[in-house]
């Protein structure tokens, strides 16, 4: 089973998105990392890591999916943000954004959403990318409040 999917279906039902979850390796240590929001789009708090942490934790621990241990970080979005959903680009809509499409790395800002594309204001031009080729957006700027 797929870690965000096992971790989607322990956390959706407690009101969290799951936005990434990431295995690394360090020599014997390996991290779990898993970021989640709040399907409320309210702001993540202490309570809601501590809530996923251990939910998620107990569900790892019942899949068991490594033969060694492991490190589960779980953490809010951040300034980083992943964008995957037509609602995450909605919901930053005028901010700037680093989108890795293809081969190609730019940065833009998002000028609006409509249904599977994403038009993108890219040195003075706009340019619409479909959200299916993205393999890759973070937030580059952070709103001064929170959205």
């Amino acid at each position: 089973m797929e870690l965000d999917r096992a971790a989607a279906e322990v956390l959706e039902p407690l009101g969290y998105e799951v936005l990434e979850v990431t295995v690394s390796t360090s020599g014997r240590s390996r991290r779990v990392l898993l970021r989640i929001d709040r399907l409320d789009e309210a702001i993540v708090g202490i309570e809601d890591v501590a809530k996923a942490s251990e939910v998620f934790g107990l569900e790892l621990d019942r899949l068991d999916p490594f033969p060694t241990g492991y490190r589960l970080d779980v953490e809010s979005p951040g300034a980083e943000r992943p964008l995957r959903r037509a609602r995450h680009f909605e919901r930053f809509r005028d901010l700037l954004v680093k989108f890795r499409v293809g081969g190609e790395t730019f940065k833009g800002r998002i000028k609006g959403v409509a249904e599977d594309t994403v038009a993108v204001e890219v040195d003075g031009t706009e340019r619409a990318v479909r959200i299916a080729d993205v393999v890759s957006a973070r937030l580059a700027e952070w709103p001064d409040s929170p959205r």
